[in-house]
């Protein structure tokens, strides 16, 4: 009896440690799972949400992420804000309220879609932001990816010291757009570089006479370019923060039978801002990329996702392009 009891206990004994270490190494695996990875049996939803498809620089944009999220088994949910701040608000709270994954916010205002970025914070939604980024200092955004606006501005200045020709002198508007971080910086650059320029040549100086919203779209820089045109009828240049505020302003100049005396700059390089270019219409661009910025703001989603390091900001360079470019180029026959 003694013995059999001394068997029984040794059982218990063994089948507590089986069942022990069977035990624990079931809960090793929701840890592992609890790490970001991206795992081909669940779907990963990346809400996206774009200010309009109105601007092809939206499009392109958009189809270079989805192109791009195909290939690291990401399936992009996206939708457009129609340039409003409040309807992007709603937006980024619907993708919250739906447990995405991932959440890409092209914003309409740089610094109040800070207030849902918070909340996608709190819920533990990683947030990432492409074309413009977010200026609420208490929002955290995990990757910026971005063209180098600033840069682009010192072009885009660069390109109006040439194109008012050697005595480099006039009167210059410029058409801006204040509710985005990227516009801001490209006014920026701009003016830097035209200071510059004016320290150096003291002579010859271009003033910019002012600067108006043209909410970065054609019917309001139209409107704004035929104001300034009103008030100063010695205009010599003007400086557009995007393509389709550049063409506001061509339709205002042609108007004004004034095309041979006003340079425009404008900045993006779409289609249609580089056929303005090829005909003369626009003197010049720094053009962006935004299939680059599309499939390089996915990529860093991805590596997030897995794990692995991403950087805080990208900025990719702008590149001036002139009718030479235009000739063989064949986005802009």
């Amino acid at each position: 009896m003694e013995y059999l009891n001394l068997l029984l206990y040794r059982i218990s004994v063994v089948s507590f440690i089986f069942i022990f270490a069977f035990g624990c190494g079931d809960s090793d695996k929701p840890t592992a799972k609890a790490s970001r990875s991206i795992n081909a049996d669940i779907e990963i939803v990346v809400g996206v949400t774009l200010m309009t498809t109105s601007n092809p620089f939206f499009v392109i944009l958009g189809e270079a992420a989805k192109k791009e999220a195909a290939e690291h088994d990401l399936l992009i949910k996206e939708v457009l804000s129609g340039e409003n701040a409040e309807n992007q608000a709603n937006q980024i709270r619907d993708f919250i309220t739906q447990a995405v994954n991932a959440i890409v916010i092209a914003p309409n205002d740089h610094f109040a879609v800070g207030e849902a970025i918070k909340q996608a914070n709190q819920a533990g939604i990683p947030v990432f932001t492409a074309d413009t980024g977010c200026s609420d200092p208490s929002a955290e955004v995990v990757s910026n990816v971005m063209t180098d606006n600033y840069g682009g501005g010192l072009l885009a200045g660069e390109a109006m010291i040439g194109a008012l020709g050697p005595d480099g002198g006039g009167k210059v508007l410029i058409l801006s757009f204040d509710s985005a971080q990227s516009c801001l910086l490209r006014v920026k650059g701009f003016k830097i570089k035209i200071e510059e320029y004016n320290q150096a040549n003291s002579e010859a100086k271009i003033e910019i006479v002012a600067e108006l919203p043209g909410q970065a779209e054609q019917d309001a820089s139209k409107k704004a370019t035929e104001d300034a045109l009103n008030a100063y009828e010695d205009l010599a240049g003007i400086f557009a923060i995007n393509d389709p505020s550049a063409l506001g302003a061509v339709v205002a100049v042609h108007n004004a039978k004034k095309q041979d005396k006003i340079k425009i700059i404008g900045f993006d390089g779409q289609p249609i801002g580089k056929q303005a270019i090829r005909k003369g219409d626009i003197y010049a661009d720094p053009i962006q990329f935004p299939k680059e910025i599309g499939r390089k703001v996915v990529q860093q989603i991805a590596k997030y996702l897995n794990g692995d390091p991403v950087e805080k900001e990208i900025l990719i360079p702008a590149k001036l392009y002139f009718q030479a470019d235009a000739e063989n180029d064949p986005e802009a026959q």
